[in-house]
């Protein structure tokens, strides 16, 4: 099968030719609350197999065209529709009329955590989001407080959904072998998933406090013009990486009401 079509490093391709691996990573969908599933990097359809079994309208996509040739060739099942597009720059919304859908895919390494941050942008719309990551990304995004580890995409991910590490890939089931280990991850979006303060701000203020992760956050956050008050509570003597999602969330509720009280 891996000669069909020939693996491109500029797309980071690695293709999974192994099907128990496959297999499992089509059953982590749950598909509990929607019918609709989005299949990234299809590549030569060793998940896409797996997932035409199953009772939902599949949509797999893959942005190189040799790749999308031989779907086209293998696959013609009615419930299965192929697009060659750029997850990155393609519009969700065209997809699925305007119903919930959950994504999945052996994601290509250079962008999966770019991958993330759009699920994120349409997370309204996204029950659930599981696939292959290079390991430690996946690690990364279900890493809690007070790792190394830890950093935006943990937050702002577990901020909207559970993640699960579920189980580790080794390199030998790739055609070409990564030079990494692989992990397979789960995000189911929480019930209560609008965040009491201000979205926008909450992802300025995570974004920021992490790009200098190695500062207390009375440092890293000095772009908000914070008051002596605020400053002086003692959440700001901590760095980024200590403060959970539910306390990112109470800071950024501070910075807003500091906001406000310095207009009044």
């Amino acid at each position: 099968m891996g000669k069909d079509v020939r693996a491109k490093k500029y797309l980071g391709q690695h293709f999974l030719h192994d099907e128990h691996t496959a297999e499992k990573i089509g059953n982590t969908l749950t598909l509990k609350g929607y019918s609709n599933v989005l299949e990234i990097g299809a590549g030569m359809g060793v998940l896409t197999k797996y997932l035409i079994e199953k009772p939902i309208a599949l949509v797999a996509m893959d942005l190189d065209t040799e790749s999308i040739v031989y779907l086209q060739n293998h696959y013609k099942q009615e419930h299965l529709e192929i697009i060659e597009a750029d997850v990155l720059k393609f519009d969700i919304s065209q997809l699925f009329n305007a119903e919930p859908f959950a994504i999945i895919g052996n994601f290509p390494y250079n962008i999966s955590t770019q991958i993330v941050f759009k699920m994120l942008e349409w997370r309204k719309r996204i029950p659930e989001f599981t696939g292959m990551f290079q390991k430690e990304v996946a690690q990364r995004i279900c890493e809690t407080e007070g790792s190394k580890k830890y950093g935006i995409p943990s937050v702002l991910v577990q901020a909207f959904y559970d993640a699960e590490y579920l189980f580790t890939v080794k390199p030998s089931v790739f055609n070409p072998p990564p030079k990494v280990d692989s992990g397979v991850l789960r995000l189911r979006r929480k019930t209560e998933n609008a965040l009491p303060c201000d979205e926008k701000l909450f992802f300025r203020v995570v974004k920021i406090a992490f790009q200098q992760r190695r500062k207390t956050l009375r440092n890293s956050l000095k772009s908000f013009n914070l008051s002596q008050k605020l400053k002086e509570d003692t959440i700001f003597d901590q760095r980024p990486e200590q403060l959970s999602v539910a306390e990112f969330i109470s800071l950024t509720l501070k910075i807003e009401e500091d906001a406000v009280s310095a207009n009044d």
